[in-house]
């Protein structure tokens, strides 16, 4: 019998603790950061991916909202340009310091049924940090957490709408209720103004559940999100799946963190219901 594969950690130590107790810890402080409330069950939700330091409290704010099922769907941006544009793992487990998280073969055996341009690919996950940062939120809230990973390196709309309409298809024949987890941040690398001025351009459609109108905000107004692909087909799917609103949790910049207003970057957090 073969030895289940397993994806290993490219960024603990780094994005966040490598401790296990650390790590734990510190995620439970961005989880409890945000007053008390009902977790309420959501189709989707958009997540930044930086070092903890400067966005975990963004994506705690998020997660500490939701009730987390025991399988999700991670949709990233491809950061490293490996592998092929839809890049996805069928099988095997994703360690972290809090332990294994197992892929679901059979959603993702679906998946690829139902969209053909998903490709089997492990080499554009194994450097890429975007859904592996995430994951400890996951584990922490959902300890029977089950995943499937997609990286995107693809910016065409109607590609990325395409996979939307696969994902929504594929989530509508299951038997329990799916989580998908959009990572992305928002505007890179300019001042705290423009920034913020970008970020609002792209935040306000994913606000109204529109996919289109945020690719065109995306490449009229040069937002550098990483994310606006798996966004896009998020979006798409939760359309189709019958979302009706959308909320903004939490949005800060790394300047808040650094104290340097003319090089930031955004990050968003939201909830798709």
């Amino acid at each position: 019998m073969a030895a289940t594969a397993v994806r290993h950690p490219a960024v603990a130590g780094r994005f966040y603790p490598l401790d296990p107790e650390q790590l734990r810890g510190e995620v439970g402080t961005y989880l409890a950061q945000t007053p008390l409330q009902t977790p309420t069950c959501a189709v989707g939700c958009i997540v930044p991916h930086a070092g903890y330091m400067y966005s975990g409290h963004v994506a705690g704010a998020v997660f500490s909202a939701l009730k987390i099922p025991e399988l999700c769907l991670v949709l990233c941006p491809n950061h490293t340009g490996m592998g092929r544009p839809l890049a996805i793992m069928s099988d095997g487990a994703w360690k972290t310091p809090l332990g294994d998280v197992p892929i679901d073969s059979v959603f993702a055996a679906v998946l690829k049924e139902r969209c053909p341009l998903l490709q089997e690919d492990s080499a554009a996950h194994r450097s890429e940090h975007a859904i592996e940062v995430e994951l400890p939120f996951l584990q922490l809230l959902q300890p029977q957490l089950r995943f499937v990973p997609i990286a995107l390196g693809t910016g065409q709309f109607e590609i990325l709408a395409q996979l939307g309409e696969a994902i929504a298809e594929g989530i509508a024949a299951q038997h329990e209720r799916i989580l998908m987890v959009t990572s992305s941040d928002m505007n890179h690398y300019e001042s705290e103004a423009v920034t913020r001025g970008k970020d609002r351009s792209a935040i306000e459609p994913i606000l109204a559940l529109d996919a289109r109108a945020l690719y065109d905000a995306v490449i009229t107004q040069q937002v550098s999100m990483c994310g606006f692909g798996p966004a896009v087909a998020m979006l798409t799917a939760a359309r189709k799946l019958g979302a009706t609103s959308a909320e903004l949790v939490k949005y800060a910049t790394s300047g808040d963190v650094s104290g340097d207003r003319e090089m930031v970057v955004g990050y968003a957090g939201a909830i798709v219901r």
